[in-house]
């Protein structure tokens, strides 16, 4: 007798026991789930990990290698309840479609075997407490840091941190629950476990090492030494555009599998991981998978951070003042990818340091060439997103670096510019651009004040430190902003290409 699902003519869910239901041409797990034990708990089980570092080892785990270290996820954030419960229908099973203008290349993962219960601390803190649990690994965005923007340090003074130090038998925090663990773990007499930060901060083994640290002093200093010696953070440089999830990626999943994944993952088809080897208990080989192992990461960081995600930044506010919605809509726009260009080749590209076996003009076509991706729906909403944090490491270090070499920097302050303008809270048409920062409130107030006294923006010194001072960006930025109010976004970037 036919099921409810098959009498209304509902494609099946996917799980395993729909599996096999899948078209041939779809990539799927050719092992056993009961093969698979835990190894690796990680923090933020969205797109970018699944994309990313679930790839990875999916490919590991399909070439009979490294089954020991299946992955647990983990959240402390109310909102990864939706997710979670998507994924518990599916028996933990996502599918990941990559795409560009020639490829198209679909698999169902199944290397997470697990998904903790959001926010549910104890859960957490006994799987962290288990010695199979060698890696702990992050994707919790470049803002989940608490970095102190005056500083770059830890910011102990953080209300989270605080109240996780007031109730540290049952922190809420990732770093209170990863010092909680690592307490329990050095008080048994087990090894500690590796901290992977797989985010997109400049140099995030050593910031997630300041901040695990960091907590640890405000707890116990003998613990903050033993975390220091014995643990280990290793440094990496990630790379995938995977946007987020919504109608149109579901419709297409249901047309490529013929079942129903109600959490699909949609990306690009370039995939890059570079990674120091540098792990206090072992680790997946991930190296035959294709990670880059490397003793020294920042030389391939500087790249992308400043190249592709400087780019981003280049295109997502021009794009966004003039209500352009998609990233690529954005780069076939004359004048965004004429500035993208321009910037990119004159101010960016010529301080970038020389990167191993890398070709940075060919790494920068690749750049081009995935920005305009038909195939990636990033929006511009997204690339416009936590300017507040994404600045001070995509931007700012170019315009210090050209400054220091003597050169013109009127582009970058440009984009600058474009940034203010952005958080003003109206497009060019008079569209209401809702709150996007964790700090709008706080931008929205010196965008409004910049529109008559364009340094009121540059005194945001978490920002931009002491380059308020220098008349070499601050004079550019000022006629860039006044040019932006006084004759509009298009005009400005046409004279700054006829320059």
């Amino acid at each position: 007798m036919m099921d409810e699902a098959s009498a209304l003519n509902i494609p099946a869910l996917l799980t395993l026991d729909t599996l096999n239901d899948l078209p041939k041409a779809i990539g799927r797990p050719s092992y056993a789930r009961s093969s698979l034990s835990a190894g690796i708990l990680h923090f933020g089980v969205g797109n970018f990990h699944r994309s990313h570092q679930g790839i990875y080892l999916n490919s590991l785990m399909n070439e009979g290698l490294d089954h020991d270290w299946a992955i647990v996820g983990a959240s402390v954030m109310a909102g990864d309840a939706v997710t979670r419960e998507l994924l518990l229908k599916q028996d933990w099973l996502g599918s990941v479609t990559a795409r560009s203008e020639l490829n198209c290349d679909s698999c169902v993962t199944g290397a997470m075997i697990d998904y903790l219960p959001v926010a549910d601390e104890t859960a957490i803190l006994t799987y962290l407490t288990n010695s199979d649990i060698r890696i702990v690994s992050l994707t919790i965005t470049e803002g989940g840091y608490f970095v102190d923007a005056a500083t770059g340090l830890f910011d102990e003074d953080h209300p989270a941190i605080q109240a996780d130090l007031k109730h540290f038998d049952c922190p809420s925090t990732v770093f209170g629950l990863i010092v909680h663990a690592l307490r329990t773990r050095r008080d048994n007499g087990q090894q500690p476990f590796t901290v992977m930060s797989c985010d997109n901060v400049p140099h995030n083994g050593e910031v997630t090492r300041r901040a695990v640290v960091g907590m640890a002093q405000l707890v116990e200093p003998a613990l903050a030494e033993w975390i220091d010696v014995h643990a280990s953070f290793p440094n990496s440089m990630v790379d995938r555009i995977a946007p987020a999830t919504g109608p149109r990626e579901r419709r297409q999943a249901l047309e490529d599998l013929q079942i129903t994944d109600a959490a699909p993952v949609f990306c690009e088809d370039y995939l890059q991981w570079v990674l120091e080897d540098k792990f206090v208990d072992g680790r997946p080989q991930f190296d035959k998978a294709g990670v880059c192992f490397v003793d020294d990461v920042t030389p391939f960081e500087i790249m992308k951070l400043r190249i592709l995600n400087g780019g981003h930044a280049l295109i997502a506010y021009p794009a966004g003042l003039l209500d352009i919605e998609g990233s690529r809509d954005a780069m076939q726009h004359p004048l965004i990818g004429g500035f993208l260009d321009k910037v990119e080749r004159k101010e960016i590209l010529p301080i970038v340091p020389p990167v191993p076996n890398t070709d940075l003009d060919e790494y920068y076509a690749s750049i081009i060439s995935r920005f305009s991706n038909p195939h990636v729906a990033d929006t511009v909403r997204r690339l416009c997103h936590d300017g507040s944090n994404r600045q001070p490491k995509f931007i700012i270090p170019s315009v210090r670096d050209c400054l220091s070499e003597g050169s013109n920097v009127n582009g970058l302050a440009l984009a600058s510019a474009l940034w203010c303008r952005y958080c003003f809270g109206e497009t060019e048409s008079g569209a209401l651009i809702e709150p996007n920062d964790p700090s709008w409130d706080k931008l929205s107030y010196h965008a409004n004040l910049a529109r008559k006294s364009p340094d009121a923006w540059l005194s945001m010194h978490d920002v931009y430190g002491d380059l308020a001072k220098n008349k070499h960006f601050s004079e550019p930025f000022a006629q860039a902003l006044n040019a932006l109010w006084a004759d509009g976004t298009q005009s400005v970037l046409r004279r700054y290409l006829s320059e």
